[in-house]
């Protein structure tokens, strides 16, 4: 997520550092690097040019301390300006007192409508609220069809309404059925076109005014960088939307979308997309996204993931085996699979600081098949040897690589991997990252870094 846009604004900020002092030649010099990294993420332009007009002010009036260098005061800068164009504080749900509350869901045809419903319902159930599935498009074939499978997938009950035709009675029966059955909360998934036209239009409203939604939501394609700007402000003028979910963030989203929607359109971007499973949704926090553009990292992010996933009992034991030294390969492969429930370590990877280790680590691609492998060389080998790597000899490498279908490079690979990781696991118990990561009582073991 956006991977092109921070190392981008890595190199505006190189030209900074060293310099002792700030000239307002070396500020617009900077600034004209900043600009075109924006602008070639395609960033709305009265949004490029109201940041680095206040950045500019802010750098050359004084606001430069003696406690940081030039180049940290003005990424600072720049990180303050940011969040203030995306929000400041995430925008949570607002459900209203009366059961269901009704969240309607619209955009145009192809921006991830009916998917990202089903990412919706399943994040609000784990939250545990009791959410409903309704789609109101009856006129894209087997679009309500498409919604039940998903739902099926997501363990969402689904409002079918056999034999209803008409959008708004869909609505209404799907509301008074979730209330019937105890549903406090209800999606609503409307049609949607390849391009905003009146008839949409009347359609939605139509819905908004009967059902009274507490949310209307937005789905919008970051892929589309502009466009999805222009939609979410029409929407937004013809319906009064509250708030954005952006799709697509994991693919090749230059990030505009993200920069501009809330600046120009003045609504919130709730959600965000990142990628195709349905528990990657993920709530919009400004100051995190900017963390991560400007390569600071996303730790809090992370450490909620692994709060999610992680069994807390096993990842103490982990602690305790990193400062005992008995960290085996059984462990390493455990690590392994919780690092797997965490979703792609790509995104993983992406959320650390880029700074000393982990200065290229979003850079690094791991193939999810390489660490099947690797657990099925693990699982190859007996119990004495997953506890004693060091009785592994040329022999038992020959039968453990026989017995999981690969080479004894590859086994020799695992066995070096497992002693880097090992030591380099051991080493961030006791370094830097581990006192942070302490602070939210999470072991640092627990992350499966």
């Amino acid at each position: 997520m956006f991977e092109a846009l921070q190392d981008k604004f890595q190199q505006a900020f190189k030209t900074l550092r060293g310099r002792g002092t700030l000239t307002p030649e070396t500020i617009d010099e900077t600034l004209r690097d900043v600009r075109m990294a924006l602008l070639e993420a395609d960033v709305n332009f009265n949004v490029v040019k109201a940041l680095l007009e206040r950045v500019r002010v802010r750098a050359l009036g004084g606001e430069i301390g003696a406690s940081f260098t030039p180049a940290q005061e003005v990424v600072r800068i720049v990180r303050d300006e940011l969040v203030e164009i995306l929000g400041h504080d995430a925008s949570l749900l607002t459900f209203s007192k009366e059961y269901p509350s009704v969240l309607l869901i619209v955009g145009l045809q192809g921006s991830g409508k009916t998917t990202s419903s089903g990412k919706l319902a399943l994040w609000l159930a784990k939250r545990k609220k009791r959410p409903m599935l309704v789609s109101t498009d009856v006129y894209r074939p087997a679009a309500r069809e498409q919604l039940a499978v998903i739902a099926k997938e997501v363990g969402i009950p689904c409002f079918a309404g056999d034999g209803i035709d008409s959008p708004v009675e869909l609505a209404l029966a799907a509301r008074k059925d979730a209330a019937d059955r105890g549903h406090d909360v209800l999606i609503v998934d409307t049609a949607g076109r390849l391009h905003i036209d009146e008839a949409l239009m009347q359609e939605v409203a139509e819905l908004r005014t009967r059902l009274r939604p507490s949310e209307v939501l937005l789905v919008a394609d970051a892929m589309v960088g502009q466009d999805a700007v222009r939609s979410a402000q029409e929407f937004h003028e013809r319906l009064g939307t509250s708030g954005v979910i952006l799709t697509k963030l994991d693919g090749d989203a230059r990030g505009g979308a993200a920069l501009s929607i809330r600046h120009v359109t003045g609504q919130p971007i709730k959600f965000i997309g990142v990628g195709e499973k349905y528990d990657a949704l993920e709530v919009f926090y400004p100051d995190r996204i900017v963390s991560r553009i400007l390569g600071m990292g996303d730790l809090l992010s992370l450490i909620e993931k692994a709060e999610e996933a992680i069994d807390k009992k096993k990842a103490l034991e982990v602690h305790r085996k990193l400062q005992t030294d008995t960290f085996s390969l059984a462990d390493f492969r455990d690590q392994l699979r919780q690092m797997r429930s965490l979703g792609p370590l790509d995104q993983m990877l992406g959320m650390l600081p880029k700074v000393g280790m982990f200065r290229d680590a979003g850079k690094v691609h791991v193939e999810e098949k390489e660490l099947v492998r690797i657990e099925a060389i693990i699982n190859s080998m007996t119990a004495k040897e997953r506890e004693r790597h060091e009785i592994i000899n040329g022999k038992r490498r020959k039968r453990i690589a026989r017995g999981s279908g690969t080479s004894v490079q590859q086994v020799n690979q695992v066995l070096k991997q497992y002693v880097q990781m090992r030591k380099m696991m051991k080493s961030m118990t006791r370094g830097l990252l581990g006192k942070h990561l302490n602070r939210f009582k999470i072991p640092v073991g627990s992350s499966g870094l």
